[in-house]
């Protein structure tokens, strides 16, 4: 039987549509049921893991914590002295200032040093300065204080302070404080008390500038008030002197170093009245040369 040509291309069309449908579909069944079983997998694993964390969380530790017992609870506590604080006794001894200069009519010395001995809370305070100038004392004076913490930073002295010099020996009652001001500026402030109604006051701040661990820049500023006249020491009424000071010490160790210094002093109202009469300068500056010893 004779076939047009053109029928039969149309049938193989057909035959090969039909085979790629059929392999679609094959496809289609395959991919449609691989997650599937992709999920129940997970599904079921995560069962398991969890039935296993809740058996572990029932489980005793391998290294179970022992109970506290009264050694450890006692062996906790902190030594019974470690409230006293007024257990321990320290003392202390600081020569702050120990120098000389050269100049008219002689060399001159001036020392500066406190010391104290006692617990935190309670300390007996020792303290003195004075100047020399060609081989007469000028002035001097020893304080013995009482002292007790206030506030942090901070001690509440009071005791007596007895002056050798200038004139005769005078005895003063003393109250003041000794801290540290904010930005670590040191400072001591006394009121002082005479048995002759003579009042006074000192007040003296320092601070020290670390320019290498070893290597500081001292500056230090004093000045001193008077309450009454008194002629026979050269002392006036109100503001009596300022002194003012940069020291630069290299600490071979904290316990001593050596130092080159610049100090200023002046004298004001009456008290530079005096000095104009004895014929003494109401101003004067010079180069000084010292060491700072700590004990």
């Amino acid at each position: 039987m004779h076939r047009h040509p053109c029928s039969i291309a149309l049938v193989a069309a057909l035959a090969l549509a039909a085979g790629s449908a059929q392999a679609q579909q094959h496809d289609h069944s395959q991919h449609g049921t691989a997650p599937a079983e992709s999920e129940s997998k997970v599904a079921d694993q995560a069962t398991v893991d969890h039935s296993q964390h809740d058996e572990a969380s029932t489980q005793t530790p391998r290294t179970p914590i022992p109970p506290i017992t009264d050694a450890d609870r006692e062996a906790a506590e902190p030594p019974a002295h470690a409230h006293d604080h007024g257990s321990g006794v320290f003392s202390y001894l600081l020569f702050d200032r120990l120098e000389t200069w050269d100049a008219e009519p002689g060399n001159g010395q001036a020392w500066e040093a406190q010391a104290w001995i006692g617990s935190d809370r309670h300390r007996l305070w020792l303290r003195s300065e004075g100047e020399r100038s060609g081989g007469h004392t000028e002035s001097a004076d020893i304080e013995v204080l009482y002292g007790r913490p206030i506030a942090r930073w901070w001690d509440l002295v009071a005791g007596v302070r007895h002056d050798i010099a200038p004139g005769d020996d005078q005895n003063f009652a003393a109250i003041g404080v000794i801290g540290m001001a904010p930005y670590k500026f040191e400072v001591e402030a006394t009121a002082y008390l005479g048995a002759s109604g003579q009042t006074a006051a000192r007040i003296e701040a320092e601070y020290e500038l670390l320019l290498t661990n070893r290597l500081i820049l001292q500056p230090v500023i004093e000045a001193e008030w008077h309450g009454r006249r008194d002629a026979s020491r050269g002392i006036g009424a109100g503001l009596g002197k300022i002194e003012t000071g940069l020291r630069l010490r290299y600490e071979f160790t904290r316990r001593f170093a050596p130092y080159v210094g610049l100090v200023h002093e002046r004298s004001f109202g009456a008290t530079a009245g005096f000095r104009r009469d004895e014929g003494e300068a109401v101003e004067d500056t010079r180069v000084v040369a010292g060491a700072r010893l700590w004990f």
